[in-house]
């Protein structure tokens, strides 16, 4: 297949273009990691525990705190299995695992909430799981009210209060709920539109009840609506694709996450009931990739970056043009000044120089919570040096260049002495035309923007180090870059 360029159109010709190119593609796409955080989650380590998190706070505190914070909630619940799915989710159909689950995760809500006091200003919201539609509405309700009773809640019209729906689990009045509720973003998980492939990945959705849901949200007054696809998934093919896509831009979302499918097994239980024999060749998932490329840039949405696209006036492609962009463990943010407070199972926050996860089993989030602590398991205090390496992997996923100046000026080095060693590495990638370093500037062409997991690997201390100390028989963790 020959290279395709992607661009949008002459009316918004000055947003970011990316460009596909399968042979550049073919060679380098390995695995690594998506850096929603760096150091990545594998390095988080269990000597850091819940006094860590309290010093983190403290510290925060000493520095007179006063940015809006940001807040996650993790709801792990989920009615049935899909069979791609690699999160950290609890099937089942016992609701009163949920009504035990709220009881607890209320508990840390209000424990985080005064450890926050007087610097508990939320400007970001986030529910994510799992579904977090597996809630009733009145338990939602009642959360939400717990929420605003422990937090500082900003208006409307400048929070961005964000849920991830099961259009599955939702109907036009549901929807109307959320909104009253609060929330004024969606995100709806869609996959694809084929029934084959819906049935091989044992997630029955039929298109005309998500378009109804999509429809039913902007009568809502919901100012977003963002739709999940994955590419890779069993039974799928060009056609197939292209169908999926045609509905999609019809459909006219603001935002598209499209997701290549990492097929790890050995990691995710569920994915093993995936028949290998029905998943597309390599070759098909890169030219499924292009076509998405082509499709979405014609039919005007931004290439952001790591999987995703938005309409040019969406806040994300806003934020990227002035350089505002920010990702963090849900994906690109507008807030990139925000502290992230995340509550529930397994979920991770970033408190100043720091990292931490909740445990990741029902049994021990609620032992932990049972002994009056928060249920911290492991994290990571960054180092000057992964402060450095954070900032400049940030750079690069969100702006696609590096101001050398700017890091000098803000850390004690000299930028070439400091990482000769990455600035030699980069080298091959410049001459396959992904990256230009000058004096002052690295920047990645649009033929690197695919690519940009592998160009911030460069920048990676600790992958570096893992590859050049292998442990043996350790699996493979990452999905490919590709």
């Amino acid at each position: 297949m020959s290279p395709t360029a992607a661009s949008a159109p002459s009316s918004v010709a000055f947003f970011p273009t990316v460009q596909f190119d399968a042979d550049i593609i073919g060679k380098l796409s390995q695995s690594g990691p998506r850096y929603t955080s760096y150091p990545t989650a594998d390095r988080f380590s269990e000597d850091f525990g819940y006094g860590n998190y309290l010093e983190a706070i403290a510290g925060l505190r000493m520095r007179g705190g006063r940015r809006p914070l940001s807040l996650y909630i993790h709801i792990p619940f989920c009615d049935t299995i899909c069979y791609y799915c690699a999160c950290n989710k609890i099937v089942t159909k016992d609701r009163s695992k949920a009504a035990t689950y709220l009881s607890y995760l209320k508990q840390e809500i209000e424990m985080q909430g005064k450890l926050f006091s007087g610097m508990n200003h939320i400007e970001q919201l986030h529910f994510g799981g799992g579904t977090p539609t597996y809630l009733s509405d009145r338990q939602m309700d009642d959360l939400m009210a717990h929420l605003r009773h422990h937090f500082e809640f900003a208006p409307d019209d400048i929070g961005e209060y964000s849920i991830e729906i099961d259009p599955r689990t939702v109907s036009r009045e549901r929807v109307q709920s959320l909104r009253s509720q609060g929330f004024n973003r969606i995100s709806l998980g869609v996959q694809d539109f084929d029934p084959d492939v819906q049935q091989a990945v044992n997630r029955i959705q039929p298109a005309e009840e998500t378009l109804a849901v999509m429809q039913a949200a902007r009568e809502a007054g919901f100012r977003s609506i963002s739709i999940d696809l994955i590419y890779g998934l069993p039974k799928q093919n060009m056609d197939s694709m292209a169908r999926t896509l045609e509905q999609v831009i019809a459909a006219s979302p603001d935002r598209i996450a499209l997701y290549n499918y990492a097929h790890m097994p050995h990691l995710f239980k569920p994915q093993r009931r995936i028949l290998e024999a029905d998943l597309p060749p390599s070759a098909v998932k890169l030219d499924m990739l292009a076509l998405c490329i082509r499709r979405l840039s014609a039919a005007g949405y931004v290439y952001i970056g790591m999987d995703h696209f938005a309409k040019p006036n969406d806040d994300l492609a806003v934020a990227q043009r002035q350089g505002r962009l920010h990702r963090n463990f849900q994906g690109y943010s507008t807030h990139a000044e925000s502290d992230l407070v995340a509550c529930g199972v397994s979920a991770i926050s970033a408190v100043g120089a720091t990292y931490s996860q909740n445990e990741k089993t029902l049994d021990a989030y609620y032992e932990k919570l049972d002994e009056g602590k928060l249920p911290v398991a492991r994290g990571i205090k960054l180092t000057s040096d992964d402060l450095l390496r954070r900032i400049i992997i940030q750079m690069l996923m969100c702006n696609f260049e590096l101001s050398i100046d700017s890091i000098e000026q803000a850390y004690p080095i000299d930028f070439r002495t400091y990482f000769a060693t990455e600035l030699e590495a980069l080298a091959p990638l410049e001459q396959d035309g992904l990256v230009t370093l000058e004096p002052h500037w690295l920047s990645v062409t649009p033929k690197g923007r695919l690519l940009i997991r592998n160009i911030c690997m460069v920048f990676d201390r600790y992958l570096r180090m893992a590859r050049t100390q292998p442990q043996p028989g350790q699996p493979l963790r990452f999905s490919r870059t590709i």
